[in-house]
């Protein structure tokens, strides 16, 4: 992991969700990272200005003051400009779905998430990308778990010690698979589904196989980790799983929840495993033992 230092100039993109959800931790955390390092705030009012103002970054350390929702948008804006092997990302979580960053290792609290930008390390981590340049930095479920429960789950996930191992992020989704989730007004409920799940190539299962619930994590070492829950009758059915560095699925219109936010609907979708394609700024190491 690399160290950075306090001389490093550092560009501040507070989204304005942010400052609508909570004015008094956007300003603590301003004050705390000036107090350390040369800083350039930049407060834009929409996606493009975000956009605008992370392109324009030139050498200064990009510090994204948000929540989930903003953290995927710069991953992904590097993603597209082939800039993010390039560039490390520091946050500050700030907003309403912060679920996404404290699994990933960053602290919640203003001030301590301040002071890793300032003091911590960088953790080179995979990265699922699709064929349609889209990215997820955590895990993403078929049908999707409606969001007050995904947030839930991922919370409880990073009370492990090691927020960075998906274990039992893994072994929660499972226990959300094997349930129904409520009605929501732009979800459907999740029913059994008709999927082709294809893991580098080869069939887990085929459309000939009712499954509850397909879950795809970023494993480690370039490998994606796959587990299908066909329907079961009677019994419970045991998982299907698989590990791959592409996994495709197909079938009728289905969406999938990603991260912070639910895509689709689809018929077909390609992931494939980027290994340490981006570099997130996370405590040191004998700060999360304490």
């Amino acid at each position: 992991m690399a160290t950075f230092a306090t001389s490093d100039q550092l560009l501040v993109i507070i989204d304005p969700v942010a400052r609508q959800a909570d004015g008094e931790a956007v300003r603590i955390a301003k004050d705390v990272l000036s107090a350390g390092a040369a800083t350039k705030v930049c407060l834009p009012d929409d996606p493009e200005e975000f956009a605008r103002a992370l392109t324009r970054r030139g050498s200064r350390r990009p510090v994204v003051v948000g929540d989930d929702r903003a953290l995927v948008r710069a991953v992904t804006l590097l993603h597209r400009q082939r800039e993010l092997a390039g560039c490390v990302l520091s946050m500050v979580p700030v907003g309403g779905s912060l679920a996404l960053a404290e699994t990933l290792g960053v602290p919640t609290g203003a001030v301590a998430a301040a002071r890793a930008v300032l003091d911590g390390t960088e953790r080179r981590m995979d990265l699922l990308v699709d064929d349609s340049d889209g990215v997820v930095l955590g895990a993403l479920r078929i049908p999707p778990v409606p969001a007050r429960e995904a947030a839930t789950v991922e919370r409880v996930a990073s009370t492990s010690g090691h927020p960075w191992l998906r274990t039992r992020y893994r072994s929660l989704v499972r226990t959300l698979a094997a349930r129904p989730a409520r009605l929501t007004t732009t979800v459907p409920g999740p029913g059994p589904s008709r999927l082709r799940v294809e893991v580098d190539g080869e069939t887990v299962v085929g459309l000939e196989q009712p499954v509850e619930a397909v879950s795809v994590t970023a494993g480690a070492c370039g490998v994606a980790d796959v587990e299908v829950r066909p329907v079961s009758v009677g019994a419970e059915a045991s998982p299907l799983l698989a590990s791959g560095r592409t996994v495709t699925v197909t079938g009728a219109d289905f969406r999938y929840r990603a991260d912070a936010g639910v895509s689709g609907p689809v018929r077909r979708r390609t992931w494939r495993v980027m290994e340490g394609a981006w570099g997130l700024t996370v405590p040191p190491a004998e700060t999360v033992a304490r």
